[in-house]
């Protein structure tokens, strides 16, 4: 009878127990930890830069999202590079009026060309090569193309040059004119990278930056700079600043290459159905929810008129535009407002004092890091000026991916650190027209890190350069600031393939 006694009183307790627990809300510690932004950098990646914000709780995370990237990358890049001679679409090339079994991307891609093909009536043309080849032998003969040649380039390059068997899979190659899978392959390739890490990882967000076209996706928004295509250095004011989630920007410009011919600048982006380089648009930024629309627009509107561009436009609502043409005009869509966060204004109208710096004048640090077969790591870097008591005045540039590293760079962490504030630090990505990998440009407009112009003398510019699993390079070098143009080249190290100094009026 006590034991049955006991069982009930233990059973009516435990009833009671959990009748109350049942209507409190019961204090649970958050066992999550918070999301931080981890960022990769690479090089030689598509033949350009590489820069990957992953948004996640642990390193471990970022790193599976960073492998799982690069490795999408790689395997499109070995399906449709035009550069690698064993690539599936190089092999496929070499064959003719035979049809072939090729990868379903292949033929995704094949068919957004002609697609795109037909929207800007022959704008976009993966055989523009053809009549690129006849300008990259006039600027080595130094003779421009007849109209001959441009004539006989664009015909051939306007030809039909596969078809397509959708049921087979199959494409057969009907020509041999070289193409090449350039315009919005980039951004085909980046939105299926960035798929592929959402899908197969636990990651919150990602920003995903392969030579200044970029996809911002899940749960992360991105403030974006847009190169100002009349500057030359990284650092220099941007042309302007968004703000976007889950869209795709991309941004295209004859500013970064093109053929010099007779002291006459030619843009290497060129009209395939005139053979004219394109001259009129020399920047153009395109916001649109789909990867390979923001590509392809962003290229067909450095070619097409203004209103072919504003016409073409129409027929993509979400798409937000931004074009600058050869005067310095903006073109803006109606809705670009809307993913705009900062409207730049460039002007400096500071009064010059005797002795000090002359604001038209400016020093551009010319860097070229030491390139490596296939991609690698880009290394730390740090840029900044010493007055002649080696008194940091201005740090330029501080290249890292989490403060615990900033002691790998030993003499900027000597003389720096102690007044850096590595939480004030935010590196927005940018967003420009392609470039080599490995080559920057950074400015300095002669300004202390206060904002004050600096007086005329002798100050020392100092690169520190430090590679994971390689070697650690510092070069300083005195510069005497006389408000006269100078250039002083530096010594190249195993890090740095070459680097120059240059003071010259803006």
């Amino acid at each position: 009878m006590y034991t049955t006694l006991k069982n009930k009183t233990l059973f009516l307790l435990f009833l009671f127990a959990i009748i109350t627990l049942s209507s409190w809300k019961i204090p649970i510690k958050n066992k999550e930890k918070n999301s931080t932004v981890f960022i990769s950098h690479f090089e030689n990646i598509l033949g350009t830069s590489f820069e990957m914000k992953i948004k996640t709780t642990s390193n471990k995370q970022a790193l599976i999202a960073e492998k799982i990237a690069l490795n999408e990358i790689n395997r499109l890049s070995q399906i449709l590079s035009a550069y690698d001679a064993q690539s599936e679409f190089s092999i496929w090339m070499r064959t003719q009026n035979t049809p072939v079994k090729v990868s379903k991307e292949i033929i995704e891609v094949l068919s957004l060309f002609d697609t795109w093909k037909n929207n800007t009536d022959g704008t976009i043309n993966p055989a523009f090569e053809v009549v690129s080849d006849v300008w990259k032998t006039a600027e080595n003969t130094q003779i421009l193309p007849s109209k001959n040649d441009l004539q006989t380039a664009t015909n051939t390059a306007n030809q039909t040059h596969w078809s397509i068997d959708y049921k087979n899979g199959t494409i057969t190659h009907l020509t041999n004119v070289p193409l090449k899978l350039n315009t919005f392959v980039k951004s085909y390739i980046i939105d299926h990278a960035t798929k592929k890490v959402m899908a197969n990882t636990d990651v919150e967000g990602i920003v995903m930056n392969i030579g200044g076209d970029i996809f911002v996706s899940g749960n992360q928004t991105e403030t974006i700079e847009i190169a100002n295509p009349k500057a030359s250095a990284i650092n220099d004011a941007a042309l302007d600043v968004v703000k976007i989630q889950n869209k795709f920007i991309a941004t295209s410009g004859n500013y970064k290459r093109g053929h010099l011919i007779k002291n006459h600048w030619y843009s290497h982006i060129i009209n395939p159905t005139t053979g004219m380089p394109a001259d009129n648009i020399i920047s153009a930024s395109v916001i649109a929810n789909n990867a390979t629309d923001a590509g392809a627009l962003a290229t067909a509107f450095n070619i097409m008129t203004l209103e072919e561009s504003m016409q073409l436009a129409k027929q993509f609502p979400d798409v937000a535009y931004l074009i600058i043409n050869k005067d310095g005009n903006r073109i803006e869509s109606d809705n670009w407002e809307s993913v705009e966060a900062i409207k730049q204004n460039n002007t400096d109208i500071t009064v010059v004092k005797d002795g000090q710096w002359n604001p038209a004048y400016e020093l551009t640090i010319n860097l070229e890091l030491a390139q490596f077969n296939g991609p690698y790591r880009r290394p730390f870097v740090a840029i900044w000026i010493e007055d002649q008591d080696k008194t940091p005045i201005r740090n330029l540039l501080v290249w890292y991916n989490k403060p615990k590293w900033l002691r790998d760079l030993k003499a900027w962490y000597r003389a720096n650190y102690a007044t850096f504030n590595v939480e004030s630090q935010t590196i927005n990505s940018i967003s420009s027209a392609t470039r080599p990998p490995g080559n920057y440009a950074i400015k300095w407009d002669g300004k202390n890190d206060k904002g004050e112009y600096v007086k005329e003398g002798t100050y020392i510019v100092n690169i520190e350069v430090v590679r994971e699993h390689g070697t650690y390079q510092l070069i300083t070098q005195d510069i005497k600031i006389n408000n006269k143009a100078n250039k002083i080249e530096l010594a190249k190290n195993p890090e740095v393939a070459s680097a120059s100094l240059e003071i010259k009026k803006k």
